[in-house]
């Protein structure tokens, strides 16, 4: 199949120096592939999604030089798709009801690499006087494993390390596992590069595509910039938004970031001229095998 990669950032603020570092990585790697490259808004997450923010994001986009194709898919208008999904592992009686409170999660599961690994309590039925709060699907003892085109051989016991996980929310929101699966399988995505802070995500996703009987896109991921205490930037931890005055800069930053080597004399050179560069010497290969890289701002 053709290659077909896409960014998909979620509109709680503005785009900073992470965020450019996975779209400049995912577009490159589809320009290089001669692919299509797509832009998904995963605004799923109603309680933290900024008012104007998916907007922001596509003129930031647009501003830095990025073309991408087709119309934005925006997550919130896919509510339908996720319900089919659902009613399909119902079907199939992959998932199940959980009653359970963060609390009682909390008191009776291990940690695992993703947080607390849920025990399983409702994985038989609800106790009694209980209503389900969430949906869950059932994951087996099986190792999941994969071949990173950056990180290398990965696999995971999701069992033992995340448990059964939620796909619908107990706030009645869809969680994001479910929805990036079924919007992956619906567009076509033959490949997914993006942060190596979802890199643990990635076994529940090829999970999930087993039990939907969805193909499975080949996974790269980049590593993450993080910073002076080690923390992944991120709006979380107030990482600075992208300066459209300091487009070529902070792009030519990224390429660093990426160890492309670009030359010294096009720090400040037209944005047209360094994604002409960019193009013609991107190598994947050269992205250092690492999960995040620090990086002072």
């Amino acid at each position: 199949m053709p290659y077909r990669g896409r960014f998909a950032p979620s509109p709680t603020g503005p785009l900073h120096f992470g965020s450019l570092i996975a779209a400049t990585a995912s577009y490159l790697q589809a320009h290089a592939m001669q692919g299509e490259w797509l832009v998904r808004m995963e605004d799923l997450d109603t309680p933290r999604t900024v008012p104007g923010a998916a907007d922001h994001i596509l003129h930031t986009l647009e501003h830095y030089g990025f073309e991408w194709h087709g119309p934005v898919i925006y997550q919130s208008q896919r509510q339908e798709a996720y319900e089919a999904a659902l009613a399909q592992l119902k079907e199939q009686g992959a998932i199940y009801g959980c009653g359970c409170s963060r609390k009682e999660i909390a008191d009776s599961g291990h940690h695992g690499i993703d947080g607390v690994v849920y025990p399983g309590t409702c994985r038989d039925g609800l106790a009694p006087g209980k209503s389900a709060r969430a949906w869950r699907i059932r994951v087996g003892d099986q190792t999941i494993r994969f071949e990173d085109e950056i990180q290398g051989p990965q696999a995971q016991r999701l069992a033992n390390d995340i448990g059964d996980f939620v796909l619908k929310r107990a706030d009645g929101l869809f969680a994001y596992q479910l929805a990036v699966v079924v919007d992956d399988g619906w567009q076509g995505i033959t490949h997914v590069l993006r942060g190596a802070d979802l890199l643990d995500s990635t076994p529940r996703q090829i999970f999930l595509q087993q039990v939907l009987q969805l193909p499975r896109p080949g996974y790269a991921h980049v590593p993450v910039a993080t910073n002076a205490a080690g923390e992944k930037l991120s709006k979380q931890t107030l990482a600075p938004a992208l300066e459209w005055q300091h487009a070529s800069e902070q792009l030519w930053q990224v390429l660093q970031f990426l160890q492309q080597s670009p030359p010294d004399a096009l720090r400040q050179a037209p944005l047209a001229e360094l994604w002409a560069w960019a193009r013609e010497h991107w190598r994947l290969q050269a992205i250092p095998r690492t999960r995040h890289i620090p990086h002072p701002i």
